[in-house]
């Protein structure tokens, strides 16, 4: 279980401590990042389906990736958050099991490392226009790409150290259901590998069963005991997490995002992106361009 959670790292993208007002209110928001918030006063809104959770101060919340909310305020919202990306050798996440949202009481050490993170990576607010339209997203998320890559050893290993320590508040048997597995071959980890440089590529179990000398149907027995999925299902997944990737970051047309992916058709691709996230293409970007236009305007 520890070897298991320790092969995971993370890559910061935003961190700040700011004051909302009723104009933080936005419904069907879903990235491909982890987020994180440490409310210190006034209250708000969570909900995932079903379920709803009030923002109140003293607690931590957490939304994993990809994971589909609507955010609320009715008037004023004090808080910290962080946004970060997650990586594990793999590629299966700490949350793959239960992506929903989770509230739990925050420690006086909380605000300590939430402060910290702030200090050590300055410049990582959402602080620019108020209309994200005007500028390519891509360009944005290479500039925080390219802070990541100036932090110094010391800076890297402390926003990892504190990272850990904010996620291990929701290391609860309900919330990160980790299985204990045995040593993944390594066979089935180079077939992630390849998978994941090789989505906008024609894939197949005969193919990547051939590729690493097995046979198709024991091949993809192996791969869905160590990860969880069927070759083509685990791929699909893929797929769609990179396309949700490049429609947040990039200036990509839909039919370009679906030849990038590995997709045959535009209308292929768009069946697929809605039956796995719940909403086409356009509809998912404008939720995002919606999200990120409101938090500039209350900057």
């Amino acid at each position: 279980m520890i070897k298991r959670i320790l092969t995971h790292n993370f890559s910061l993208l935003n961190i700040d401590h700011v004051k909302l007002d009723s104009r933080w209110n936005y419904a069907n928001v879903i990235s491909p990042y982890h987020r994180i918030y440490y409310i210190t006063g006034g209250e708000g809104g969570i909900s995932h389906f079903e379920k709803k959770l009030k923002l109140e101060a003293g607690y931590l919340y957490i939304i994993p990736s990809f994971t589909l909310c609507n955010l609320t305020c009715a008037s004023f919202l004090d808080q910290y958050f962080v946004q970060f990306f997650e990586d594990s050798s793999d590629g299966i996440s700490l949350f793959a099991d239960n992506r929903s949202i989770f509230k739990v009481p925050a420690k006086e050490i909380d605000l300590v490392n939430f402060e910290r993170l702030v200090h050590i990576n300055p410049g990582r607010g959402i602080n620019r226009s108020d209309n994200p339209r005007i500028y390519e997203k891509d360009v944005y998320y290479k500039e925080y790409q390219q802070l990541n890559n100036q932090q110094t050893a010391a800076q890297f290993l402390e926003t990892q150290g504190i990272l850990l320590q904010l996620i291990s508040r929701f290391a609860q048997p309900e919330i990160i259901v980790q299985k204990e597995r045995q040593h993944i071959p390594i066979k089935i980890l180079d077939t992630i590998s390849h998978i994941v440089v090789s989505l906008h590529l024609p894939l197949s179990v005969k193919s990547l069963a051939e590729r690493v000398h097995q046979n198709p149907e024991y091949f993809s027995r192996l791969f869905q005991q160590y990860t969880g999925s069927r070759p083509l299902a685990y791929i699909t997944e893929k797929r769609i997490e990179r396309a949700q990737y490049l429609i947040m970051t990039s200036t990509s047309k839909y039919t370009e995002v679906a030849a990038m992916t590995g997709f045959e058709s535009l209308s292929h691709f768009s069946r697929t992106f809605k039956k796995i996230t719940g909403m086409n293409p356009g509809v998912y970007k404008k939720s995002f361009q919606d999200l990120n236009e409101k938090q500039g305007m209350v900057k």
